[in-house]
């Protein structure tokens, strides 16, 4: 940075009277106050009173940073003009200063024209809404889609590797299933994945090892896992079972999975997530907690949606392409909709007695100090629940099954309105 020229004085159009604070002394100079225009913009020739004759000490464009005027009605008392290293300037004739900046060539910027007329800050606000409407719709997705090309397999097997160890260390427990039974289930799962269906990879090249694996302690259900691997609760099995369902619905549901890992739907939630909280950084210039978390749940609702229709897409023609067909899927998504549903509201009829059985039996008061310990036993610890598990915060990002009854009816039928021909 330059360091302030010293030049002839010369007569300005205007002169404002003004205090220097130099950062020498903590007393201000009084001078007078030249703005005359420059090559870059307006620059500044400050005349020490205390000092006539002497050259008048001068300020390159750059080498000040100029006030703005932030409302027309309320002006500010006086104008303090940042000098940087040389100190600062405070200048009371307000309306004069302003108007020898604009008779000097300063025109004011995009933020000060927005602060000083609401008009112009609201069509700003409504275009940044409507942008960030558009980034997140139809941006953050066609980004993460082509940004995930790029994820190295290696590095979605750790991650699956390790998210799949942190739920065993939760919620999911080994499974009880017969190894026979996970067998028989397993050899389908292989004699599917050996006939993939042409015109449906998405990202070419991307080949990982599809396994099958099994775990009980949550409700029934299937999830995909980056890089290939498929979980299957003992739940699913014994619903399917219970419903006297072919293994076909099963199969199909596997198929879905395997959808969902073709497709790189989980890797792509990561990734869209990453990419919309970028998004908001540099439109927002801080994303505060809140944004993010708000961020998430859009995220994991909205794009969900579309993972799941494409995954359906992929196991109708997977299913199609094996002579399989995927009406008992469709059934046993019903009858599992329908149990939850019932489930939900014995749960809301439990609720109310619960809350009585608690009033009319309210808890003892404290012992007082020195008397006998209460003899009652207390109640073990519960379980978690279904609801608990699916609470969990690995469980919400790989688990969003929306529009189950639309699904299950299109799955029945064999093909949906959304798929390609």
């Amino acid at each position: 940075m330059s360091e302030p020229q010293h030049a002839p004085s010369q007569q300005p159009p205007t002169l404002l009277a003004g205090r220097w604070f130099d950062g020498l002394s903590s007393k201000p100079r009084p001078v007078t106050v030249a703005v005359q225009p420059g090559s870059k913009g307006p620059t500044l020739a400050l005349h020490l009173l205390a000092e006539p004759g002497t050259p008048a000490t001068m300020f390159t464009h750059d080498q000040v940073d100029w006030p703005e005027a932030w409302s027309e009605r309320r002006p500010q008392p006086r104008v303090v003009v940042d000098l940087r290293e040389r100190g600062s300037l405070e200048v009371d004739a307000v309306a004069q200063w302003h108007a020898a900046l604009a008779a000097a060539g300063k025109r004011p910027g995009v933020a000060q024209r927005m602060q000083t007329r609401w008009p112009l800050l609201l069509g700003a606000m409504a275009l940044s809404v409507v942008g960030l409407g558009l980034f997140y719709r139809y941006g953050t997705p066609w980004a993460a889609a082509q940004l995930t090309r790029f994820v190295p397999l290696s590095w979605e097997t750790r991650l699956s590797d390790n998210v799949l160890q942190r739920m065993d260390d939760g919620f999911l427990k080994p499974s009880k299933l017969p190894a026979e039974r996970q067998a028989q289930l397993k050899a389908r799962f292989d004699a599917l994945v050996q006939k993939p269906p042409p015109g449906l990879q998405r990202y070419p090249g991307y080949q990982p090892a599809l396994t099958l694996e099994f775990r009980s302690g949550m409700g029934a259900n299937a999830f995909a896992l980056p890089g290939g691997k498929v979980v299957m609760t003992d739940a699913i099995v014994k619903a399917a079972a219970d419903k006297g369902i072919s293994d076909d619905a099963l199969v199909g549901v596997l198929a879905h999975e395997i959808g969902h890992v073709v497709y790189r739907h989980s890797m792509r939630m990561v990734v869209e997530q990453g990419v919309l909280n970028m998004g908001l950084g540099l439109a927002l210039g801080d994303v505060s907690g809140v944004v993010s978390t708000g961020a998430t749940v859009l995220t994991g609702r909205a794009y969900s949606r579309n993972h799941e229709r494409e995954a359906d897409c992929y196991a109708i023609a997977l299913m199609g392409h094996a002579s399989l067909p995927t009406a008992p899927m469709g059934k046993l998504l019903l009858a599992i909709a329908h149990d939850d549903e019932a489930e939900g509201k014995q749960r809301k009829r439990d609720e109310p007695t619960a809350s009585a059985n608690q009033s009319a039996h309210p808890a003892p008061p404290p012992a007082e100090a020195g008397s006998a310990p209460a003899s009652a036993p207390q109640p073990a610890p519960k379980a978690p629940t279904k609801a608990k598990a699916e609470a969990h915060p690995v469980w919400s990002l790989l688990s969003s099954h929306p529009d189950t009854v639309q699904r299950a009816t299109e799955l029945e039928q064999g093909h949906a309105p959304h798929c390609p021909r």
